[in-house]
């Protein structure tokens, strides 16, 4: 919806599972010498002032990477994570966080390709400025879920190898339906794909729903990571989490989270009811 602004909730405790598993997925990735393509569907601005007034309205990065900033036990996972973070604060200040298209500029090589749209007029040229220009990267203005179908199989040189970040915004109800339908066209045309959905955990029927219907999509093996760190309020609303939802995941990506979500679940949950789901079906 182009009235959204990632800029309100950067950094927040979904960002956190979010970015955690994409780094997680890169560099497994970066582990062969083929090249790669990433696709972001919702790729926002690409980064983000942690001092400016959308960040500053709620401060829910506070709540978020800022919890983890300055601990010393942080896994293995999560010291990479929060590593790139600083890479994007020079300064060594918490300033700024980078979006998934800064993680992804960060963790590529100079082979493999980057694609992003966005369509929010102000994010779009944001984005553009500051990736655009790179080589191996293109930005698109056009809807994400529609443009996903030009970009899979990603034909490179001598590889079909590709990951795609979907993360929406899902304020209205037709992102629901439109993640199954982007996802089924493009798994017909690339079953090997390396898919990450990302999903709010909020009370709304589609929410909760949409895990299932992700399930029967993958024919293949697929993993489902959620991290709940906090309770709706008496109208059922707010983010009590969020899920990251993988088909065709690393063989390594389960054994990997089993090791960070306990410790995001202690040091990000904020009651004690905090909780986080590992489930996976192996190809």
């Amino acid at each position: 919806m182009l009235a959204y602004r990632h800029a309100f909730h950067a950094g927040n405790h979904a960002d956190v599972l979010k970015h955690t598993v994409l780094t997680l997925v890169l560099r497994y990735m970066n582990q062969k010498d083929k090249p790669y393509r990433v696709v972001d569907t919702h790729a926002g601005a690409g980064g983000y002032s942690l001092e400016g007034r959308f960040a500053q309205k709620k401060g829910e990065f506070e709540q978020g990477i800022a919890r983890l900033w300055g601990r010393d036990d942080l896994p293995a996972a999560v010291a990479d994570y929060v590593q790139l973070v600083r890479q994007f604060n020079p300064d060594g200040r918490l300033e700024q966080y980078p979006g998934s298209p800064a993680f992804a500029q960060m963790l590529l090589r100079a082979q493999d390709q980057l694609r992003m749209f966005e369509l929010h007029p102000t994010d779009h040229r944001i984005l553009e400025s500051y990736i655009g220009a790179l080589k191996g990267a293109e930005v698109y203005d056009t809807d994400g879920f529609d443009g996903l179908k030009g970009q899979v199989p990603p034909l490179l040189s001598d590889s079909r190898r590709g990951v795609v970040l979907m993360d929406p915004s899902y304020e209205g109800h037709k992102d629901y339906s439109r993640v199954i339908a982007s996802l089924r066209e493009a798994l017909v045309r690339f079953a090997e794909g390396v898919y990450l959905v990302w999903y709010p955990q909020v009370s709304k029927l589609e929410a909760a729903q949409l895990p299932k219907r992700l399930e029967a999509l993958a024919t293949k093996g697929w993993l489902h990571a959620r991290l709940t760190v906090q309770q709706p309020d008496q109208q059922g609303f707010g983010l009590a989490g969020s899920g990251v939802f993988v088909i065709n995941p690393p063989f390594t990506l389960h054994d990997e989270l089993l090791k960070v979500l306990p410790y995001l679940t202690d040091v990000l949950g904020q009651y004690d009811g905090a909780n986080y789901l590992l489930e996976q079906r192996p190809a």
